[in-house]
């Protein structure tokens, strides 16, 4: 009942803390015959890293990734694959005053609530340390669904500060710190986030996956939505609080006939005209890019002193020495992509096992 596991036929497992000697995952499912080698993993390592940049964590981790096993001669052989990252750059002592303090908005107290002890350096399994066991996950997904279908992910709200849709390059997210696909907001972004770190406080952001080259089918009705296990897998990454499909909120305003994704045969293919379904209908792809958002809220760990109680049920006062990500969202980017990664892995081997 551990619940450290998701995914059917493409599971994964991931173990580890934030302050403990390494973090990994055990990835059960992959077929064989997949060219897999450490590097594949570590570029996607890599964007998810901390000490990237000013903007986010300056905790020095190299996030390399070992493969233990299940993979042989550059080849994954079917049985599982064990992953495993060491933690080099811990700082507990950062921590020490927290101990017996329960930091708000943040799971201490949640934690503490449900085991009767948690693990306070740096958060344990609570910490987004934990998400580098996803990307390196998705990596492995990657391999799975093939060149044919791209993931790309982008930072497209800090704070209140969002994009302009008209000015979208996906060209310019790899371009800037914040994976940001407007160029002037990402200018804007940088003046405004060195305000709120030295201000000892921090921000939320609004995260968006795009899955292109998805082939229509994938997903089951009922329990087995392709939309709602994307929902779960992204409200599963840490500090997540609102995830939607599609127009999502949005749709509440259409009326029926805007909201409606009108339809044509091109070319002996279904067509569609707008995609306010992000490419689900009835919990099954439709073949247009499956598009998702998720909302980050700003990270717990603050200097700015908060009002709080203590572990013996005293009243007092915390701030949060320590390094911490001033917009945590903005590292949740390549999160959004393995996960995204993951789910349609999953539903892809689950098709062919039930349809061929």
């Amino acid at each position: 009942m551990s619940h450290n596991t998701f995914g059917h036929l493409f599971r994964v497992t991931t173990w580890g803390e934030s302050h403990g000697p390494a973090i990994g995952c055990v990835v059960d499912g992959a077929p064989p015959d997949l060219p897999l080698a450490p590097a594949d993993i570590q570029v996607w390592l890599d964007k998810r890293r901390p000490g990237s940049s000013r903007f986010v964590t300056q905790r020095r981790e190299p996030d390399r990734v070992s493969i233990l096993s299940g993979v042989f001669e550059g080849r994954t052989t079917g049985t599982p694959v064990s992953l495993v990252i060491e933690n080099v750059d811990q700082r507990s002592k950062d921590y020490g005053e927290i101990r017996d303090k329960y930091r708000p908005g943040h799971a201490d107290y949640a934690y503490d609530a449900k085991y009767g002890r948690r693990d306070y350096r740096g958060g344990g399994r609570a910490s987004a340390r934990e998400t580098a066991c996803r990307v390196a996950a998705g990596a492995i997904a990657r391999q799975i669904l093939g060149d044919g279908i791209a993931i790309r992910g982008a930072l497209v709200q800090i704070g209140d500060q969002a994009i302009d849709r008209g000015r979208w390059d996906w060209n310019a997210v790899d371009e800037n710190p914040f994976w940001c696909p407007d160029p002037a907001a990402a200018g804007a972004w940088e003046g405004y986030l060195d305000g709120v770190r030295k201000s000892g406080s921090s921000v939320g952001a609004v995260i968006e996956v795009v899955a292109s080259g998805v082939p229509a089918g994938l997903g089951a009705p009922i329990y087995g939505k392709l939309d709602a296990e994307l929902a779960a897998a992204m409200m599963s990454i840490n500090a997540v609080k609102g995830v939607e499909i599609g127009a999502g909120f949005a749709a509440a305003a259409l009326s029926g006939a805007e909201n409606a994704d009108e339809m044509r045969m091109r070319d002996g293919d279904v067509s569609f005209a707008s995609n306010n379904a992000g490419g689900v209908l009835g919990g099954i792809s439709t073949g247009q890019d499956v598009i998702v958002r998720f909302a980050v809220k700003p990270t717990s760990s603050i200097l700015t002193p908060r009002q709080t109680v203590s572990r013996d049920g005293a009243d007092t006062e915390i701030a949060t020495k320590g390094r911490h990500d001033p917009c945590v969202g903005i590292r949740a980017v390549p999160v959004g992509e393995a996960m995204m990664a993951c789910v349609l892995a999953d539903h892809l081997l689950r098709h062919r096992g039930q349809c061929g």
